[in-house]
């Protein structure tokens, strides 16, 4: 396929290693031709790189099984997820998750990436609910300023929250950047 045809969600081989496209940006500058700008998340290593690829370029796409899957438990050889169907359990590492499971709790549905018959990854939705467990008490009279303060989530995570939100309130984080969203109401 042509690397003008690439979009966010899909799987290419390159260099003998699958990436997956985290984020494309076609760029048409003044002078010279246009090209691909893309983001890539090595799914073996966990790394990412960006690449630029020339409009004509041929790229060799993977197709990818998405399964359901429930997040059990992490030890020390990694996170460990049970296929929905097939009640299999898969163990990926901890190193090519990198900061996904910052973003999963335990027993919560996810989506794995399977290639030949393995979980190399997982595909995290845009936004995650996760419980405040530990932050700063509010001031009062806070929700007039902009004041952020860090908050620890009930998965470990660390973020900035407004300076209304309390220990034990719910908020929505999205999981690209790990930012505050909005506060969940109960």
């Amino acid at each position: 396929m042509k690397s003008q045809d690439l979009r966010p969600g899909m799987a290419i081989n390159m260099d003998g290693q699958i990436f997956l496209v985290t984020s494309y940006d076609h760029v048409k500058p003044g002078k010279g031709p246009a090209y691909a700008q893309v983001k890539l998340k090595n799914l073996v290593s966990g790394g990412t790189i960006e690449k630029r690829f020339r409009s004509s370029e041929d790229v060799d796409q993977i197709n990818l099984d998405k399964r359901d899957m429930e997040y059990l438990y992490s030890d020390a050889t990694g996170a460990v997820f049970m296929d929905n169907e097939s009640y299999e359990q898969h163990t990926i590492p901890t190193d090519v998750l990198g900061d996904s499971l910052l973003y999963v709790k335990p027993n919560s549905q996810i989506t794995g990436l399977v290639y030949n018959g393995n979980v190399i990854s997982v595909d995290l939705p845009a936004a995650v609910d996760l419980e405040v467990t530990d932050t700063p008490p509010g001031i009062k009279g806070a929700t007039v300023t902009n004041q952020l303060k860090e908050a620890t989530l009930e998965t470990g995570l660390k973020t900035k929250v407004p300076a209304f939100i309390n220990i034990g309130d719910v908020i929505r984080v999205n999981t690209e950047a790990g930012d505050y969203l909005s506060r969940v109401s109960n």
